[in-house]
């Protein structure tokens, strides 16, 4: 595709730092930024972070993405001579084909079996890894953030949906794509019907739920944990209800996988002690013998998937082990 053609080499003056350039794309905008540091230390730093809009073109989404990505990449040569660009890494939502590089699909963002590995590659002359956004996220909180040290974690993002990562013995399950997609794991309803996990818990559906219910609009979750606080029957049950349901697709990870570590991130998670206090009580009464999981906070913030994009990017690089 010569409309990504672009020099591999950095231009302008002789570069004395070396970082990778990440791409988080999304639904809506797209996050860029060069990651430096050693990856396996805690000097991890993002440089001149850049929001733009993403370039979506419906089924021609994947070309105007990447067509974007080469053009920034340009940019960001031009605008940083000293620093060498060394690999490149993207995440992108939907379902992904790490292995491949390939966008099996993403109904939002309107790719089907997209081979943005190969395009890119071949467009920059640089290592290009590619990856899943919450996969990423995951992996970076596991790597460097709330949960170095663990072996067996779970990372559900709880915003306007819900999204996860899953960690076994050390490793992050892949499960070609489809592992991790915990929002749409089946859950019990409160009439006793079966129904996708963020249909209940997620920040959304809180949110959706309250106005049904009362026929109060709120402007988010928060809101309804605040009239939960203050005595709303209404809020409280809501409440309630996301929390039986997070807190049985965490028990079902505890006994099925062993999870030890469980990281919240996303809006919901900063409800704090209102959401862990009563999640890790309601879980406890699930399990039996198991081991309860330890609960902590996403570390990362919004860039974690940026960060885990460089982490991936940086190994394509690195010298073979013996």
């Amino acid at each position: 595709m010569n409309f990504l053609t672009h020099p591999s080499e950095p231009l302008g003056l002789p570069s004395t730092l070396s970082g990778v350039l990440a791409f988080d794309v999304g639904g809506t905008d797209m996050k860029v930024g060069i990651v430096t540091g050693d990856p396996h230390g805690t000097d991890i730093a993002v440089k001149d972070l850049q929001r733009h809009p993403t370039p979506l073109d419906g089924e021609r989404s994947g070309d105007t993405v990447c067509a974007r990505i080469v053009e920034l990449t340009g940019e960001y040569r031009a605008a940083h001579p000293d620093i060498t660009i060394t690999s490149v890494g993207v995440t992108v939502p939907g379902i992904v084909d790490e292995v491949n590089g390939i966008g099996v699909f993403s109904a939002n963002l309107g790719w089907r079996d997209y081979p943005f590995t190969a395009t890119l590659t071949q467009a920059l002359g640089l290592p290009v890894a590619f990856g899943h956004d919450v996969s990423m996220a995951g992996e970076a909180e596991f790597r460097i953030g709330a949960a170095v040290g663990k072996r067996d974690v779970l990372v559900l993002v709880i915003g306007t949906g819900i999204a996860g990562a899953i960690l076994c013995d050390g490793r992050r399950i892949a499960g070609d794509g489809y592992a991790g997609e915990i929002g749409h794991a089946m859950v019990p309803a409160p009439d006793g019907s079966l129904v996708i996990l963020e249909s209940l818990g997620s920040a959304g559906a809180i949110a959706r739920r309250y106005a049904q219910a009362s026929g109060t609009p709120v402007e988010g979750a928060r809101s309804v944990l605040e009239k939960s606080q203050a005595g709303d029957a209404i809020a409280q049950q809501i409440w309630a209800d996301a929390i039986n349901a997070l807190a049985f697709s965490i028990a079902q990870c505890v006994s099925i996988l062993g999870t030890e570590t469980v990281v919240l991130g996303g809006g919901l998670s900063m409800s704090g002690a209102a959401l862990i206090d009563p999640l890790a009580a309601r879980v406890d009464e699930l399990l039996t013998f198991h081991r309860r999981p330890q609960y902590v906070h996403a570390v990362l913030g919004e860039n974690a998937g940026l960060i885990g994009s460089a982490l991936k990017a940086h190994t394509l690089t690195e010298p073979a082990k013996d």
